[in-house]
């Protein structure tokens, strides 16, 4: 990178807590980079005005944005830096993402690497890191989670069947998998049902708990409906793609308040906003800035400790986000015992190990497959009952 520029030199460039939404783009080498961030700046806000609106300049000049630093490149390009009003777009996500990215994602290559948002905009995490760890009662390790494998062709009596094996092994947490949809040889209801006999059957038994996430599927506007229904027939979480059915969606389920169960989020689909180098966001910023103020508690990713070819830098970053939104990070993808000391080493106790194969498809059964992760959990160092 070449030398900083600021623009409106003496002003402070630390963000207000609740006027500015910062952004940051990354345009490519070859770019005229103060030419493109101002054309987004105004172009993604208030845009220009005929003569017939010059008297009321003073008001429409409050909805634009505005170039704040520039970090050129030595070969063009570089980062840009704008604020835009948080009155622009004060009510969602949606509104959020039209405003910083929008028809310009269209126009030219650049990416957004970078959001600051104030502290209480959008909808906050109900529950959290904190807040899991109280459903649980667990507080010093990291937790483990199972993904139910086969993904498809199981009935709901053998979910519940795994569930039982995983659960009194000592599994913490256990999900659909993603892309099980509420069909009607294995709809939602029956899973849970199923499933329910056994965490009632371990609090009795053992006074343990143990979450069980099940994935919510379905149109719009029934999603609202489905997750108050499972709740009310006893899901203690709920697991929501939220790329396939927006952030908006995820907002509504955290505000509910008779959605009161932990909401787990699948990062499918977020590839094609964050796989190319010179188009769409960061993952730090989807898959944490984003999840942060749309109301997720905790946020699976792929990691490079599993199978996926992951940039060091660019996972730690999202796991940093997460962390300081007080986010439960779940690494997932390929995860096995042998990942559990890389994990701890680089994330530490607050994240949830999330495995499915290695687990399920253990040649000494699902019990053993929980055992294998316990046994790594206590050669890091970690106590497990």
């Amino acid at each position: 990178m070449g030398a900083q520029i600021y623009f409106n030199k003496g002003k402070d460039l630390l963000i207000s807590n609740d006027s500015k939404i910062r952004v940051t783009y990354r345009f490519p080498a070859g770019t005229d980079l103060e030419k493109m961030a101002r054309m987004v700046a105004i172009g993604q806000s208030a845009g220009t005005w005929s003569p017939k609106f010059e008297s009321r300049k003073d008001h429409l000049s409050g909805h634009l944005a505005e170039v704040v630093a520039l970090f050129p490149s030595d070969n063009g390009g570089g980062l840009a830096t704008i604020d835009y009003p948080v009155s622009n777009c004060p009510d969602s996500t949606g509104a959020l993402l039209t405003a910083i990215m929008g028809k310009y994602s269209m126009a030219f290559p650049m990416k957004v690497v970078d959001l600051l948002l104030p502290e209480r905009y959008g909808v906050l995490p109900a529950f959290g890191i904190q807040g899991i760890r109280r459903s649980l009662e667990i507080f010093d390790r990291p937790l483990l989670m199972a993904i139910f494998k086969p993904s498809l062709g199981l009935t709901a009596r053998e979910h519940g069947e795994i569930f039982r094996e995983a659960a009194f092994a000592g599994i913490d947490l256990m999900k659909d998998d993603e892309i099980l949809p509420d069909i009607p040889e294995c709809t939602a209801l029956d899973r849970l049902a199923s499933i329910r006999v056994v965490v009632d059957e371990l609090w009795r038994v053992h006074r343990r708990r143990v979450l069980y996430a099940v994935n919510l599927s379905g149109r719009a506007d029934q999603l609202i409906e489905k997750a108050r229904i499972l709740v009310s027939e006893g899901a203690n979480a709920l697991l929501l793609n939220v790329f396939a059915y927006g952030y908006p969606v995820l907002e509504s389920l955290a505000a509910d308040p008779l959605i009161n169960v932990p909401l787990f989020c699948h990062p499918a689909l977020s590839g094609v906003y964050t796989g190319p180098s010179d188009y769409g966001f960061s993952a730090r910023v989807v898959l944490g800035t984003l999840m942060a103020h749309a109301g997720g508690d905790a946020v699976l990713f792929p990691t490079r400790f599993g199978n996926f070819p992951v940039l060091p830098e660019e996972e730690s970053s999202l796991v940093d986000t997460l962390h300081k939104s007080s986010i439960f990070p779940v690494p997932s993808g390929g995860v096995n015992p042998g990942s559990v000391f890389p994990l701890v080493q680089a994330y530490g106790t607050n994240q949830i190990i999330n495995a499915g194969t290695a687990i399920m498809d253990h040649p000494d059964g699902v019990s053993a497959g929980v055992r294998a992760f316990q046994i790594a959990l206590s050669e890091a160092g970690f106590k497990v009952q």
